[in-house]
């Protein structure tokens, strides 16, 4: 077998392999005498079938099981030897010729591979980044006050409360969600920031390609409009991996429990549902824990809340304040 490199660019690699029938000849010969040491055809005893009966029956899809495993172990040769750190997996190429699919031939195929970029950056405190101080208009205050004076007057039960009391609960409510608002821009902005600085470029016409192929359900116009946001976010999780590294932070079994608790909790809290039993709360975290997808999505979120403190603490986060009005046309 004979491949040949062509490095389209850092992020990007041509690879064509040639393969001659001596390659598979092992190969296919072995497969087919399993064929027939299994084949049950009327008329004849089982493991004594003519071989070419064997070939007749089964032996297209045997010529390519084959000649993928020679692909598969030459790619993974190739990776391995090459120490390539690829997306996705290699991709039949859009140049790739059409394929007589003939016991006995040599064969031509071509394989795109697209590669992950080298993420190297460092976190220092001359790296500046907002964080936003929220005021209020009086306007907003108003709006929400009076919103709740109607709230509580169509409101059955319970004891109806001052105009003092509203205000107070105005004040409450609107410093925890501008707190919170605040709190996801200064980690987007992060992100952001970091993404930037590292100026990470990714090989996206191959990611393209091979997200429709990983994904049957996604179409091209839908992978267009939801592309920039995948983008965006890959790029993010790329930083994050390279920081986890260099700031040696390990994810802990206890780190998944907790958020898994905290997610559990959340969720029945969005129902109304709080001061539950323990056992119940357990229970509940016991099936996220046994649900890998689940478990995969909050090692995410533990990654992140690592990162992003660490980050916290070492940048310089500058104070600014900003309206409520202003803060919202931020991109």
């Amino acid at each position: 077998m004979k491949l040949t490199k062509n490095q389209i660019d850092k992020l990007n690699i041509e690879l064509t392999m040639n393969i001659e029938a001596a390659d598979y000849a092992e190969i296919e010969k072995k497969k087919l005498n399993d064929c027939r040491r299994r084949a049950d055809f009327k008329g004849f005893r089982k493991g004594n079938v003519p071989m070419s009966l064997v070939q007749r029956v089964y032996g297209p899809q045997v010529l390519a099981d084959s000649i993928n495993e020679v692909i598969g172990n030459g790619l993974q040769k190739f990776i391995d030897d090459e120490k390539l750190n690829i997306l996705g997996e290699p991709l039949s190429s859009e140049n790739q010729k059409e394929v007589e699919w003939k016991s006995g031939n040599d064969f031509e195929f071509v394989f795109d591979l697209g590669l992950r970029p080298e993420i190297n950056v460092d976190v220092v405190a001359e790296d500046e980044i907002p964080h936003y101080s929220i005021t209020v208009s009086a306007k907003e205050k108003a709006d929400m006050a009076e919103n709740l004076k109607k709230y509580y007057e169509e409101k059955k039960d319970g004891e109806p409360k001052s105009d003092e009391e509203i205000e107070k609960e105005v004040a409450e409510r609107l410093k925890d969600n501008y707190k919170q608002e605040s709190e996801w821009r200064l980690s987007k902005d992060i992100c952001n920031f970091y993404v930037q600085k590292a100026a990470v470029e990714l090989p996206e016409a191959f990611l393209k390609r091979w997200l429709l192929h990983a994904n049957e359900k996604v179409n091209a116009e839908q992978l267009e409009q939801e592309f920039p946001a995948f983008l965006e976010d890959f790029k993010w999780q790329l930083v994050r991996n390279s920081l986890m590294k260099k700031f040696e932070l390990q994810i802990t079994a206890d780190d998944i429990k907790d958020a898994a608790k905290a997610y559990v909790t959340y969720q029945y809290a969005m129902y109304g549902l709080g001061n539950l039993p323990e056992d119940m709360i357990s229970e509940a975290v016991n099936n996220v824990l046994h649900d890998q997808s689940q478990v995969d999505r909050l090692a995410e979120q533990v990654e992140d809340q690592k990162v992003l403190e660490k980050i916290k603490g070492i940048a310089s986060l500058k104070s600014k304040k900003i309206s409520s009005e202003k803060f919202r046309e931020l991109k």
